[in-house]
């Protein structure tokens, strides 16, 4: 694997590099030993598997609050999704910036996502499919989100968005006086 610094603090994008013979292809996606090099040293307590059927649909931007905030690595392994992080965390570097990476079954990539960030994702194809990461338990009353279009951040979503869940498109955006979450 090799792990790229992306203009979020602590985000990585993440390459896969496959190991290819006649049969097909083998690849490491998790390695304790490599992720100790970028600071991970966090248990994955879940992972959870995702499908979505239309291109053009988004899901975001979601997070969890302290003490109950995650890291989260994210994997596409059928189609193509525009991934997306934004930094919430209060007194970092890329506070209110956001990162974007196309990740498909195809390039096999991954994004590290670490605490404090909103995350989300928009596809680029029909029939996608996402594998999940988390360092903590999904916990629904620490559960929160950011909406897709908060001016504050300004994403620039690479294709139409057709498609979103009535909570997804109503989520707050960030007040005017927020000053971010402390991790």
């Amino acid at each position: 694997m090799n792990f790229k610094e992306t203009k979020l603090e602590g985000c990585y994008e993440i390459e896969v590099i496959p190991h290819e013979d006649n049969r097909g292809w083998f690849a490491r996606t998790f390695c304790k030993d490599e992720f100790k090099k970028i600071g991970h040293d966090k248990e994955w307590v879940q992972i959870n598997h995702s499908f979505t059927k239309e291109k053009g649909t988004l899901r975001g931007m979601h997070f969890q609050n302290p003490p109950n905030a995650e890291i989260k690595l994210i994997r596409c392994i059928a189609g193509k999704i525009f991934d997306v992080a934004i930094d919430l965390r209060k007194n970092s570097p890329s506070f209110l910036k956001w990162f974007g990476v196309e990740l498909s079954a195809e390039n096999k990539k991954m994004i590290y996502i670490p605490e404090g960030c909103a995350h989300g994702f928009l596809t680029l194809t029909n029939d996608c499919e996402i594998i999940y990461h988390h360092t903590n338990f999904y916990t629904p009353s620490y559960e929160d989100g950011i909406n897709y279009q908060d001016p504050a951040v300004k994403i620039e979503w690479p294709e139409a968005i057709e498609m979103i869940s009535h909570r997804d498109k109503n989520l707050p955006k960030l007040p005017e006086n927020f000053k971010g979450i402390i991790i």
